[in-house]
């Protein structure tokens, strides 16, 4: 397979609240040692969508087609939770439409460069220069992916 340098999103979805979707959240932590008896108790429930969508009207959520996030834990085919109410600062995740085309690469500023990182060394960063068109649409929030 060729890499594509600008892996696209494969479907983008918007927010749509119908009801909560409360589980139960234990009070205690998951040991990854020896498991405690004494930690039985439900703290409370815990929503999702209360979880990882702090703005509504400025959430949205993309699904991955691709593996040049990797190394930042995004997998193909994975759910992303994308908030624009963010501030794109450098160093976060962004979905950004970069010659017409959406992709999900880490946002790189050094002064009046702006590079978008591939997180694969089998992906080519993005440099912005006078040919490449971008628009920054959000900041991934959450990856929500399967085992």
């Amino acid at each position: 397979m060729i890499p594509s340098p600008t892996p696209t999103i494969s479907a983008v979805y918007i927010f749509n609240r119908k009801g909560e979707l409360k589980r139960p959240l234990f009070a205690c932590s998951v040991s990854a040692g020896f498991p405690s008896p004494a930690d039985d108790y439900i703290e409370g429930r815990l929503d999702l969508n209360e979880l990882m969508v702090a703005n509504p009207a400025a959430t949205f959520f993309v699904r991955v087609a691709g593996d040049s996030m990797i190394g930042a834990g995004i997998h193909h085919n994975d759910i992303l939770v994308v908030d624009r109410s963010l501030e794109p600062a450098s160093g976060k995740v962004v979905i950004a439409v970069v010659n017409n085309e959406l992709t999900v690469k880490r946002l790189v500023k050094n002064g009046e460069n702006i590079c978008l990182k591939a997180e694969s060394p089998d992906y080519p960063d993005i440099h912005m220069t006078e040919g490449n068109t971008c628009e920054i649409w959000g900041v991934v929030a959450f990856v929500v992916h399967s085992l």
